[in-house]
């Protein structure tokens, strides 16, 4: 590991450590109190207070599910990238188009097992985890956002001009997006619009034309307004998002109390383990709304701490975006990139009520093992690509004479990738 893939290493070490302290802090809970109280309690109807021990701590599922993360981002990280990157380069070359709809049929599935007896399961009316032996409950579309902008960035590089055209390059590519997305918005909308944003800025980044875009921008919007007027549910997300306080018992409820919780924390917070909201008051405080537990417990300086991580984390991966030179690793650090800071953005703007409520979690932070441990797969896997070399190895013998040449003209619509 070198240059900023330390510091992305580093990075993901304090999030996923930070998250653990506050997943189990916002996981506290009051158990009910026997009427006949133990001899040793402190009072009448009281029991004794028995903290944690270290083995209790180590034990507890953060700190596993840390584990694994870690174990995940090392591995990926000396993965042998230099190696990798040119026989996957030539097979994809072969068959672009068909390996791309290889994988989209596989995600496909993937996505589908949520809908299978005995193995899917709904939580608050949406089919978006499955249960598994070892792993347990986890979350299929965490698995393609990830994937999806890889198979892209190959296809990209394997059709190489041909990514110009419309109906040639451009065209399978946007039906391979369409597809995945619309699925996965089926059940989860927020996810779909960020997978399909990040799969538009890879397909734009490896060259597609912008002007290719604009008729599709007009066929994204008719989907998303026809899954959001479709959907009763997410109607009402858009009513409260606007006025919170026009049901404050019911629907508003939730986005209220994240506003509670970030205004109770002041500078300072009122300490780690004491916030209020955690005890019945927050739903998702674990998971979805755990920001808003960091800022009533650690206050203005602990929230602008994490947000400070994460801009050096977003820092980091774009200097390996623009100084790595081989175009594939480019466009796949640009898609992990790009994953996890609107990912991140999207979450801060829920949880502060800037954004109708969606099932967002804050990356490397919110409670969940399978997301920690992909992203944390998928932030090695970068780190791996900041191991390449920075340029091509010179020629080691030089012609006697240098004919003279014409300057080359600058292509009209050159990927974004090469312009670091």
């Amino acid at each position: 590991m070198a240059r900023s893939g330390s510091v992305v290493w580093l990075c993901a070490l304090a999030l996923l450590c930070f998250g653990a302290v506050m997943v189990s802090s916002a996981g506290m809970s009051i158990d009910a109190v026997p009427i006949e109280a133990p001899e040793d309690a402190a009072g009448p109807g009281w029991k004794s207070a028995h903290p944690p021990t270290l083995r209790d701590l180590l034990q507890s599922r953060p700190v596993i599910h840390l584990g694994f993360a870690m174990i995940a981002l090392t591995i990926a990280a000396f993965m042998p990238v230099a190696r990798a990157l040119g026989p996957a380069r030539d097979v994809w070359v072969k068959r672009p188009v068909a390996l791309l709809g290889l994988c989209v049929a596989g995600m496909l599935a993937v996505l589908a097992v949520v809908y299978l007896p005995g193995i899917g399961r709904s939580v608050n009316g949406s089919a978006r985890w499955v249960n598994l032996p070892v792993v347990g409950s986890a979350q299929p579309s965490e698995l393609v956002k990830w994937t999806l902008p890889i198979a892209l960035a190959f296809y990209v590089i394997a059709i190489g001009d041909r990514i110009r055209s419309l109906w040639t390059g451009l065209a399978p590519g946007a039906v391979a997006l369409a597809l995945v997305a619309g699925f996965v918005g089926v059940e989860d909308l927020g996810t779909a619009v960020l997978v399909g944003a990040v799969g538009g800025l890879v397909l734009l980044a490896g060259g597609a034309r912008l002007w290719h875009f604009l008729p599709l921008i007009p066929a994204a919007l008719g989907a998303l307004y026809v899954a959001v007027a479709g959907s009763p549910y997410r109607i009402r997300r858009l009513e409260t998002f606007i006025d919170p306080f026009a049901d404050p018992a019911g629907d508003g409820y939730h986005i209220i109390q994240s506003m509670s919780s970030i205004a109770g924390g002041g500078p300072f917070g009122r300490g780690l383990g004491h916030g209020l909201q955690k005890f019945g008051y927050l739903p998702e405080d674990t998971t979805d709304f755990l920001f808003a537990v960091v800022c009533e417990e650690l206050g203005f300086s602990g929230a602008a701490l994490l947000l400070a991580i994460f801009v050096l984390l977003g820092w980091s991966l774009v200097g390996i975006v623009r100084r790595t030179t081989e175009p594939v690793a480019a466009l796949v650090a640009l898609g992990v990139a790009a994953t996890l800071l609107a990912q991140a953005a999207m979450n801060l703007l829920v949880v502060t009520g800037l954004g109708p409520t969606k099932g967002i979690a804050l990356p490397l932070v919110s409670a969940g093992g399978t997301g920690w441990v992909l992203t944390s797969a998928a932030l090695g896997l970068v780190i791996a690509i900041d191991r390449l070399p920075s340029r091509a190895p010179e020629p080691e013998t030089e012609p006697e004479t240098e004919p003279e040449t014409e300057p080359a003209e600058t292509p009209e619509d050159e990927p974004l990738w090469s312009m670091a």
